[in-house]
């Protein structure tokens, strides 16, 4: 089985267990609704009794406010399908003997984890340009229109984020057999980072300095987080390469 038959049946499974529907709808309505929450939100607190005070107090919604509504939301809920749909890509096959099956045709290891990381990013980045469609339709629409180049480099920081936690989750998934193992495992992961995030010079380094990137990009007069953003493709790399090495030695 050639790598490209390999990737064409990792996206038909995607498809046909639904997690890419999931993604989808799930990132396509955060997506939507984002600016449409940073608009309302004023007006929902005022119509509260007693809340007219604390309404009173925030100040008039703009494009930022929606932008940074959108990013929150869609980082978040992407984060967390990268962790709950990668977990079981090698895990479950390896309990359930599929795995053997698929590398018992001339495929190798290597090829076999590739395709998986390779399919989840298309299905990522095409979720994404669904999401980011929505939201800037409605961002025009509710605020104005954002400058098109950096909204479309901010959805690539936010891809690139993502798939920093799903080659982590698929490193897991490799080590270990159970889904839920891999999946807390990147958990844990996520809870160091935010832990050594404490120091200012650590956090320039992280992965999550590209969601702040991505904000400032439509502020203007902040310094780029290239250093996050290569480290970041070193953490994909490393990642990869060293769920090869492990599986390579494994018996399936």
């Amino acid at each position: 089985m050639t790598f490209l038959a390999s990737l064409r049946k990792e996206l038909m499974e995607l498809a046909r267990t639904k997690r890419l529907l999931i993604l989808a709808v799930v990132l396509l309505f955060f997506g939507m609704t984002s600016p449409l929450m940073a608009k309302v939100t004023p007006q929902l607190l005022s119509s509260i009794p007693g809340a007219e005070a604390i309404a009173s107090i925030i100040p008039e919604p703009t494009i930022l406010d929606a932008i940074g509504q959108y990013v929150k939301n869609v980082n978040q809920f992407g984060v967390l399908l990268a962790l709950l749909l990668t977990m079981g890509m090698v895990a479950a096959e390896k309990d359930k003997g599929t795995a053997a099956m698929m590398l018992s045709k001339p495929l190798p290891r290597g090829g076999f984890l590739l395709a998986k990381f390779t399919a989840m990013s298309l299905v990522f980045l095409g979720c994404l340009v669904l999401a980011g469609l929505g939201a800037y339709y409605y961002t025009v629409v509710l605020f104005g229109a954002p400058d098109a180049a950096a909204w479309i480099s901010m959805n690539l920081l936010l891809w690139v984020n993502m798939l920093v936690f799903v080659a982590l989750t698929l490193f897991f998934s490799v080590l270990v057999r159970s889904q839920a193992a891999a999946a807390g495992l990147s958990v844990g992961v996520i809870l160091v980072f935010s832990l050594i995030s404490i120091s200012p010079v650590v956090a320039q380094y992280l992965p999550d300095r590209l969601v702040a990137w991505s904000v400032a990009l439509f502020v203007g007069g902040i310094e780029p987080a290239w250093p996050a953003l290569w480290v970041s493709l070193g953490l994909i790399a490393a990642s990869l390469a060293a769920a090869w090495l492990i599986f390579r030695r494994q018996e399936i």
